[in-house]
């Protein structure tokens, strides 16, 4: 007796062998099918009959010639149950299924082509489904190039661990991953839960971090334990030789049932295991999220040996990423301690500046970060990414290194002259002043040997003499102070520049020496024109410094920003008086930063601290007048950046 699937279909053309097919299939369950009518034939095709026929009956040759017989071979035509597009795409048109039987041929001919015509097709369908499995591989490939790719360039580690779970999950149509990672606790290796996604019924679900031993009795301690990779259909049906065991009681806690359980080892170049990949669940519609436990286990299928392999590929490329991940970070903690034990050496030198640096570089990345999300004004348009604030943050901290280049007499100078040269002045004042009060005494004496005379009168003059020199002391100590000479200074030193004495040899000196004068007659400050060319000498000692250094890509204009942060739009500043487009925008925030530091920082003894509102006078003052950028101004007034030194 014939099978009945729906596989072959033989179309007989000789309308009278329909009675005699009707009667010979009545006990098989096919049923002739006529496919047209008699009006739409001609004469010698009133109609047509189906028989449906398997590879199984087709593979008795004797079964098929009699089912066959007495029809003539010459007039069957084989067709597939479902479409001809099947036929065609096996390689077999409709032509050949017209000519697969010649003259003369008899049933067991038939049975033969017959045969034959279907080893062709099972074979064009072998071929199609070879060829389908070579474009899912093909297709997986690129995929894992793709993600490989990926993996390498992500430098984040929440992000590097969230999309090695999401494409392996996306790969295998997983509904629930985890990642486990192996790190040391208290000198023992322990597995970290550190990530984990569910596309279900849990994807709400808030998950906490925790760690548990290597072991061989769970299924990721295993895998971390012996690098074998697991692929369990049913983590609830696991046979006693197994020493791993699934503990349910995750599942009955929330709700879940965990089936199908694919597990993978993270192993690096060196066969380090760096953690495990745990997928659960697979689902035969990947795109299908189950709106409840019911409807998952449904979607539960198990996971194929293929996607081990697709996984293990996976695994293979993310472990190396890890470990890169791990190294990039390490080197990146090992630079920030660079940069921040060079910024200790520069404030080493100078403590009155201590912490400048650090509250430069937070002001300027806050300006640079509100910048990013401003929505309007001609900056619109300017972003930043997380490696542009770190170029940013970077040469905000190190824009004073070049300080170490400067004589410290000059960088940490506190008045306009230094300690032992005022310490002389002083001592050339009391000698004056000794000298006067012999001379005045010595007279007194004269006087009283010779009779008498006018002491009152010597007396008042001491006392002037003395008030003159008291008041050139105090007048050169005022105008020592680093604080805005007054408008008379200038002359009143002059004065005393012209007065002479004789010192202890006779000889004729000057109670202030020309170069006393010079430096006491500096407006502003403590510098000289000399001491202040060598102090901004220190931008170009920054830039020869940081020049060195190897940066990467992505902070290689960390030199040129710090090279520019005392440059003015107006071209004023140093040391290269840039014009507005060559100075970065990095610069220009940080000249705005490093000038309200400078100016409200209450640790500089040489100064006082100047109020916030009076700090941001200057700076109009100085927008205003073109020298620094007025929008990136407004924009720290407006984001009230200030505030967060402030509250430090």
């Amino acid at each position: 007796m014939l099978a009945n699937p729906d596989s072959f279909r033989i179309l007989l053309t000789r309308p009278d062998w329909l009675p005699d097919l009707a009667a010979r299939l009545a006990d098989t369950g096919v049923v002739p099918v006529c496919l047209g009518s008699p009006d739409e034939l001609d004469a010698s095709r009133e109609a047509q009959l189906a028989l449906l026929l398997s590879p199984a009956d087709l593979a008795d040759p004797a079964a098929l010639a009699s089912a066959l017989d007495p029809f003539d071979p010459l007039q069957v035509r084989v067709v597939f149950a479902g479409s001809l597009d099947r036929w065609t795409a096996s390689g077999l048109d409709e032509g050949l299924l017209h000519s697969v039987l010649g003259e003369g041929s008899g049933p067991a001919e038939a049975a033969v082509s017959l045969r034959s015509l279907c080893d062709q097709f099972v074979a064009g369908e072998t071929v199609t489904a070879l060829e389908r499995c070579l474009d899912r591989y093909s297709s997986d490939l690129d995929e894992i190039v793709a993600i490989g790719k990926q993996l390498t360039a992500e430098k984040d580690h929440h992000r590097l661990l969230r999309l090695m779970l999401d494409k392996s999950m996306d790969l295998t149509g997983a509904d629930a991953g985890s990642i486990f990672l192996v790190e040391e606790v208290d000198g023992v290796s322990m597995l970290r839960f550190s990530y984990t996604d569910t596309r279900s019924i849990l994807r709400n679900r808030r998950y906490e971090e925790f760690t548990m031993p290597i072991t061989a009795r769970s299924l990721a301690g295993y895998v971390a334990l012996t690098g074998e990779p697991l692929l369990v259909d049913d983590v609830y049906d696991l046979g006693e030789e197994h020493e791993f065991r699934f503990d349910p009681s995750y599942d009955r806690n929330v709700g879940y049932r965990t089936k199908s359980m694919l597990v993978v080892p993270l192993v690096n170049h060196l066969g380090q295991i760096l953690g495990v990949i745990q997928l659960i669940n697979a689902k035969s519609d990947a795109r299908r999220r189950a709106a409840d436990l019911r409807e998952l286990e449904e979607l539960v299928v198990p996971f194929r040996v293929s996607h081990k392999d697709l996984i293990m590929a996976i695994a293979g490329q993310a472990a190396v990423s890890i470990e890169n991940n791990r190294l990039y970070h390490s080197i990146e903690r090992l630079f920030e301690g660079f940069v921040e034990a060079s910024v200790t050496a520069i404030e080493s030198r100078d403590p009155t500046t201590s912490g400048h640096s650090f509250r430069v570089a937070e002001l300027t990345v806050g300006m640079a970060k509100a910048l990013d999300q401003s929505c309007d004004g001609p900056y619109a348009d300017v972003s930043f990414s997380e490696e542009s604030l770190k170029e940013i943050r970077y040469a905000s901290l190190l824009h004073d290194f070049g300080k170490v280049g400067v004589r410290e007499e000059v960088l940490t100078k506190p008045k306009k002259l230094l300690t032992h040269r005022m310490a002389e002045l002083v001592s050339r004042f009391a000698w004056v002043r000794q000298d006067t009060e012999i001379r005045v005494l010595r007279a007194k004496l004269e006087a009283l040997l010779a009779g008498g005379g006018d002491l009152e009168a010597l007396d008042l003059r001491l006392a002037g003499e003395l008030a003159r020199l008291d008041g050139w002391l105090q007048l050169v100590r005022q105008a020592n102070e680093p604080s805005l000479l007054p408008a008379e200074a200038p002359t009143q030193l002059q004065e005393l520049a012209c007065f002479r004495f004789q010192d202890g040899e006779g000889r004729e000196q000057p109670l202030l020496d020309a170069d006393e004068l010079r430096i006491l007659s500096i407006p502003r400050g403590s510098l000289t024109p000399e001491e202040w060319d060598d102090m901004q000498s220190h931008v170009t000692h920054t830039w020869n410094f940081l020049r060195r250094i190897p940066w990467t890509r992505g902070l290689a204009k960390v030199p040129e920003i710090a090279h520019a942060h005392h440059e003015k739009l107006d071209g004023s500043g140093y040391p290269r008086g840039l014009k507005p487009e060559q100075i970065p925008m990095g610069s220009r925030m940080m000249t705005i930063s490093d000038i309200y530091d400078a100016l409200t920082a209450a640790d500089r003894p040489y100064k006082k601290a100047v109020s916030h509102e009076a700090a941001l006078d200057i700076l109009t003052w100085e927008a205003t007048h073109g020298k620094v950028d007025a929008h990136l101004l407004d924009l720290f007034v407006s984001r009230r950046l200030h505030e967060v030194i402030a509250r430090r």
